[in-house]
């Protein structure tokens, strides 16, 4: 997506949506939440202000749509999409990705890296 010469300037450099969806215990598809994401969406967040990155915000998101891949996160204006397990897995997103402007790509989601299709009870 390109920007158009009469949009005005981004109002953050890059913005970090975090999936903290809750779904009722047992759901065939899980949720990200069940995987501690809402922790981990907080420990980002608070780590991202005591590293002094600026001009970024992190937000809770609803489902982002690849439960059973999370807890997952999407990076714009990249479009960058991560699975993360651990404090240490979001510290590497924080200082490759939003300081450094790398990737983490043992953490990536690729486009063709969709969740299974769960099969309806019968």
């Amino acid at each position: 997506m390109s920007q158009a010469k009469s949009d005005p300037a981004p109002f953050y450099r890059q913005h970090v949506f975090c999936c903290t969806n809750v779904r009722p215990p047992g759901h065939p598809r899980g949720c990200c939440s069940e995987k501690g994401s809402e922790a981990l969406r907080n420990y980002m967040k608070t780590r991202a202000r005591e590293l002094g990155i600026k001009d970024t915000r992190i937000n809770a998101a609803g489902c982002l749509d690849r439960c059973e891949l999370g807890p997952t996160m999407v990076i714009y204006p990249e479009g960058v999409w991560y699975t993360y397990r651990t404090e240490t897995d979001l510290d590497e997103i924080l200082n490759t990705h939003l300081i450094q402007g790398g990737r983490v790509e043992r953490l990536m989601l690729l486009p063709e890296q969709r969740p299974e299709k769960v099969k309806a009870a019968s």
